[in-house]
């Protein structure tokens, strides 16, 4: 893995060196304006005398105000509030059996990549941890052109026809006559589109799962969501999904603490994906595909084509073929993060769609928003947005053209300047269309085998963990209880009883409902006009699984603690030898250490040592941090024992079911806890890894249990039966 080198500079790659002829320095240069006039003053406008008017001539002050005045370009409809970063993309081998993509056949080859996390209701201006799904979205630098691979944190989408995209997108926005509620699902709108459209009901079940408030976007997955199509050299066709595997597995947080970080850091996501990246702990995906060949396309008791539905791993295993690293920040987040255009129609030979009606709409839509968000048709020549390869084709002029062409001609064919720019043989790399065979009529119309609405629907809930099914019930009863229309709420509880029975019953009682006997009639209102109810009502699929072990995030990597943040609460009179031996530890692990103490600057420790202060309690939150460590020292445990902050903290870790460890001499601050009374008598290993608890007087070995107990993530058993009030 590259690392930074001793001046902090950030590895190169051919992306990277692409965009230093765009990139400005500060370099201690004299001030101008645009056109390259040395400013003398840049502090007082031109006035008639020293008290008199600002005068129209002042050119230097019309330059800067209407710069200034026009630096805010619309931002996305959806996806507003993103982060970004450059890393590269490395083959494991070579998939030219089944695809003529040259990045994925050449293992020697280190592709350059930008990625974009986003979410996807909230405005630019929202917080980074609501209830939402996260855009995942890679731009493939290719030899033979930009390859964009836009997908989601989940495999499916709430909707089967891009037709109705507008309608989900303005359903879920805040409504529009008060503007409320922002970043957020639990309105009246969007469960009113909800639960008139069924073929939601799987996406609705990952959206109020643990899937939509991730611990860190290096540790979600990504999905393109379609289907594609591979292509080798032969003409001949697979299916495939794509899949991002990230190494440092798939990890939550607890709503309640979802809702706490908001309020302390909104940038929590974007703060540690920048973090890490500055600090070296680069991350890491591996590119996955099951690829399905066109012969089994019917094989499944789902459609491949259709969106809101997954292909199971135990059906069709995920190959991982590469890995992506991501290490390079942007340097300039409007340049880079906010002006990348992907788009889903920028594909490479060897890469071609399917026939998913929702990917069919989006070619259209990615261009189109583009057009108005980013000024014109130029955005390709955008730096960020730019191909490696050089752009020749008869397009010109335009808003912010960049490229000055020369020559008499902007068309083909031409005689009067050779002919130039030429087509190019598909034996040469020329882009053909895969010759699908079509023999149908127009139609406005969806197949049969889009109406298993809820099966796969099912086969999530199955899926989960005993925790994650309690998440999943409290989600839905959060968002439910905050919808004011009733009908709205039963209807939801009737689509819910066509999933699992015990799930809708759950819900019904905390929303004070009744499960029905008869759901509402008809159940599905995406329909024409002229349509009959009955043809379009949802068909029940008895599924060949049952559960899939790859949608639960509960047998994810659970084996190193690599970036997660650590606090030490300490105070003067600490003991530095405790502090000291823990902190080694984990930061060796490849964790984060942050000493915590009520006030900032230093602790002096028992041996009148100093100990850096990274945070006070009135900066830092235990919602901020992965686990907590009370070392030993009299003082510093009599201190802490009477900081209300300092048991607040250790409280609230244990309630969002986070490793907790103290020295046996800080036995006193935890006794000051409201989770005392749970507090262990054995703390062997298999303790360890049950309840999360470390005590003892060794600080060697209670460092090893400690790491080991945060390498496990959270203890989500202990959550119901002792519910803490932090």
């Amino acid at each position: 893995m590259a690392k930074k080198d001793m001046q902090g500079k950030q590895p190169e790659n051919e992306k990277t060196k692409a965009l230093q002829p765009h990139t400005a320095d500060a370099t201690g240069e004299m001030m101008t304006t645009d056109h390259g006039l040395k400013i003398n003053d840049d502090q007082n406008s031109l006035k008639a005398g020293e008290r008199g008017a600002t005068l129209l001539e002042d050119f230097i002050l019309r330059e800067k105000i209407t710069h200034f005045d026009h630096e805010r370009i619309p931002e996305r409809v959806v996806h507003a509030r993103g982060s970004g970063a450059h890393g590269v993309f490395e083959l494991y081998k070579s998939m030219g059996s089944v695809t003529k993509a040259e990045f994925l056949n050449d293992t020697t080859v280190q592709t350059p990549v930008f990625v974009r996390f986003s979410t996807v209701a909230g405005s630019k201006g929202s917080t980074d941890l609501a209830r939402d799904v996260r855009g995942f979205a890679v731009k493939f630098y290719t030899t033979a052109g930009n390859f964009d691979l836009v997908g989601n944190n989940m495999p499916v989408f709430f909707i089967q026809d891009a037709m109705k995209f507008p309608d989900l997108v303005h359903a879920v926005k805040p409504e529009p006559d008060h503007e409320m509620p922002q970043a957020a699902s639990a309105h009246d709108t969007f469960w009113d589109f909800i639960s008139l459209m069924p073929e939601s009901t799987h996406m609705i079940m990952w959206l109020m799962s643990d899937r939509a408030i991730p611990r860190s976007l290096r540790m979600m997955e990504g999905f393109g969501v379609h289907t594609f199509r591979f292509i080798n050299e032969k003409g001949v066709s697979n299916f495939v999904k794509f899949h991002w595997k990230p190494l440092l597995g798939v990890h939550s947080v607890a709503w309640d603490e979802a809702q706490n970080i908001s309020g302390k850091d909104p940038d929590f996501h974007r703060r540690d994906l920048w973090e890490a990246i500055e600090s070296g702990a680069f991350p890491e995906w591996e590119l996955g595909v099951q690829i399905v060949p066109e012969a089994d396309e019917f094989k499944f008791d789902f459609d491949l084509l259709d969106p809101t539905k997954l292909i199971p791993e135990e059906l069709v295993p995920v190959q991982r073929i590469g890995k992506m690293t991501l290490n390079r920040n942007p340097d300039n987040f409007f340049a880079e993060t906010e002006q990348v255009a992907f788009h889903v129609g920028n594909i490479v030979p060897g890469i071609d769609f399917s026939n998913d009606p929702l990917l069919q709409g989006r070619l259209f839509s990615y261009t189109d928003t583009q057009l108005i968000r980013l000024g014109g048709p130029n955005f390709h020549e955008i730096p960020i947005n730019r191909p490696l390869v050089a752009v020749r084709n008869n397009q010109r002029d335009g808003f912010m053209r960049q490229t000055i062409n020369r020559g008499k001609t902007s068309y083909g064919p031409n005689s009067l300047g050779n002919d130039d720019p030429a087509q190019v043989k598909a034996a040469d790399g020329g882009f053909t269309s895969y010759q699908e065979r079509i023999d149908a009529k127009k139609v406005r119309a969806r197949s049969q085998s889009f109406f298993d609405h809820f099966s796969q629907a099912r086969l999530f809930v199955n899926s989960q963990s005993d925790p994650e099914k309690n998440h999943l019930i409290d989600a839905l009863s959060f968002e439910l209880g905050k919808v004011k229309t009733v009908a709205i709420r039963q209807r939801m509880v009737g689509i819910l009883s066509l999933v699992d029975k015990g799930l809708a019953t759950k819900v019904a009682f905390a929303l004070g409902l009744e499960v029905p006997e008869q759901v509402e009639q008809p159940i599905n209102h995406s329909i024409p006009a002229d349509g009959n109810p009955a043809d379009y009502q949802p068909v029940q699929v008895e599924g060949k699984l049952e559960k899939s072990a790859a949608l639960s995030m509960a047998d994810t990597i659970k084996d190193n603690i690599k970036s997660r943040k650590i606090a030490i609460l300490a105070a003067n009179g600490v003991d530095a030898a405790s502090l000291n031996t823990v902190k080694s530890a984990i930061i060796s692990a490849g964790g984060v250490v942050h000493v915590i103490s009520p006030v900032l600057g230093a602790v002096i420790a028992a041996d009148k040592s100093t100990i850096a202060v990274d945070e006070s309690f009135l900066t830092a939150a235990s919602v901020l941090y992965d686990a907590v460590y009370v070392p030993g020292g009299k003082s510093s445990v009599a201190t802490l024992k009477g900081e209300a902050n300092a048991v607040h903290f250790l409280n609230e870790a244990f309630k969002h079911c986070k490793a907790i460890a103290a020295d046996d001499q800080a036995i006193g601050v935890l006794e000051s806890t409201y989770f005392s009374k749970d507090l262990p008598e054995d703390f062997s290993d298999d303790q360890v890894l049950k309840q999360g608890l470390v005590l003892g007087a060794d600080a060697a070995k209670l460092a090893s249990q400690f790491i080991m107990a945060i390498s496990r993530h959270r203890f989500w058993e202990r959550e119901k039966p002792r519910q803490v009030p932090a």
